[in-house]
Formats: structure tokens, sequence, C-alpha cells
């Protein structure tokens, strides 16, 4: 099996997709799906129906369910070449109201569920030499907002993980970069109310929300041939929000 960097190998890349129930996640999958990959698209409560794809049930929370989603992944294809580390949770409140368990759980499901999912990852890479590690962050992660000092931590702290993995691997031919959306179309934002969706809008300067397929688009260009010397990079797909930060 060729690398990553070699283009579509036989039967297209092997490219996992974690959260990909729904959201964002679904979009990633379904456009690798597009392209001939075969993706593996994780989930923790209901599999998705899409039959071009490996559905796994995988709580990023359990380094356990981790191992047996890539074991296998790589008894059905192989070793994944491109990770897609978007599953996540959010529990929003003000820090004073916040308990302590809501903020640890969306950390340990954000930020040290992608630390597991590249650990599995990398060693399968390391021997390849070559892969691709994208890791979904937020925009929220690199400007703050009241209300989620937890999702936002949780999302800043990609940044350092996916800069750091960067520096390690980079000689062994496996990038890692950072996609930082701003307001996208997905049931989160859906339940909403209309005041706080305008407050939102007035601040974007493209006037509009993002599809999650816009979102899928700019991951699926870090994972493209095209994109083989970039890495530690974030890419924010915000509509200019957090132009600046």
């Amino acid at each position: 099996m060729g690398t990553v960097t070699d283009g579509q190998s036989a039967g297209g890349r092997v490219v996992l997709v974690t959260g990909a129930n729904r959201g964002i996640g679904l979009a990633c999958a379904r456009h690798f799906a597009d392209l001939g990959d075969r993706v593996a698209a994780t989930y923790r409560s209901a599999p998705g129906d899409d039959d071009r794809m490996l559905h796994v049930r995988c709580d990023v929370t359990s380094t356990k369910e981790v191992d047996a989603a890539f074991t296998e992944i790589e008894r059905q294809w192989g070793p994944v070449e491109v990770v897609v580390s978007n599953a996540g949770l959010n529990h929003d409140a003000l820090l004073m109201r916040m308990a302590e368990d809501a903020f640890t759980e969306v950390v340990d499901a954000n930020l040290v569920g992608a630390y597991r999912v590249a650990k599995r990852a990398t060693g399968p890479m390391l021997r390849a030499r070559g892969g691709r590690l994208i890791f979904m962050s937020s925009g929220v992660g690199l400007r703050g907002d009241a209300g989620q000092a937890n999702y936002a931590a949780s999302k800043a702290g990609l940044v350092g993980l996916a800069r750091s993995l960067a520096r390690e691997l980079g000689s062994r031919g496996i990038t890692a970069n950072v996609v930082a959306p701003g307001p996208v179309e997905t049931d989160m934002t859906a339940v909403l109310s209309e005041t706080r969706q305008r407050n939102i809008l007035a601040a974007v300067p493209l006037g509009r929300f993002a599809s999650s397929a816009e979102i899928a688009g700019a991951v699926a260009f870090l994972a493209s041939p095209e994109a083989s010397y970039v890495t530690g990079a974030v890419l924010p797909v915000d509509g200019g929000l957090g132009m600046g930060h």
C-alpha cells in the first residue's frame, strides 16, 4: 500500500473520521468516500447508513475502544493513512456555574481523545513513512467565548498538540494540521435562538454560516497530495470571523 503522498492507492486511501455520524464529521466522511477512499466512520450511539463506509463503534474517551477500532480497520483494510480527529462534545456554562466534571469531560473527549487517536495512528504511519493527522478545532479555541471556557481550552489545546506532532513526525513524512471552523450549519447551531444567530452573523464578514461540506473541503485539501508541504498549520474556515487571531 502506498503512502498518502502517493495519492490514491489501490482501492483508495484508508481514512478514519471520528465522530462521523452527523454534522462536520459525516460531511468529511462522505467527501472522502466521494473521492474513492475507503472510509471508516466512528460513532458512539448509532451507526450511519452509508454503505460505502465501514461503521465502527468508538468512544474516544476509552483507550481500549480506540485500539479496538483501529484493529478492526486494519483487519479489514490495512493501516490508516489519514486521520480526521473530529469527535467531541460541549457542556456550556459560565465559569462560576460550571461543574468540574463539565470541564474535565469536555477536555477528555475533545483533547485527550484526539491524543488517544493520534497515538494509536502514529505507529503504522511511522512504519509507512507517511500519513496525515487532521484535528478539528474551532474558531472559539483561538478567540475564546463566554460560557465555553472548557470547550475553548480543549480546542486551543489541539493547536499545541498538532504543532508538537508536526515537529516530532515531520521527518517521517507525517503531517499534522488543524482546521478551525467558524459558525457552521449543524444541529448545534440550529437550536440557537434567532437573536443569537443574528448576533453571530453580524460578526462574520461573509454574513452567513458555513456548510459542513465547506469544512470537509478544507479537510480534504489537507489530506491531499497538494498539501504535502503543509504541516503545523491552523486553517481557519470561518468566513473571516477570526481575522487577526
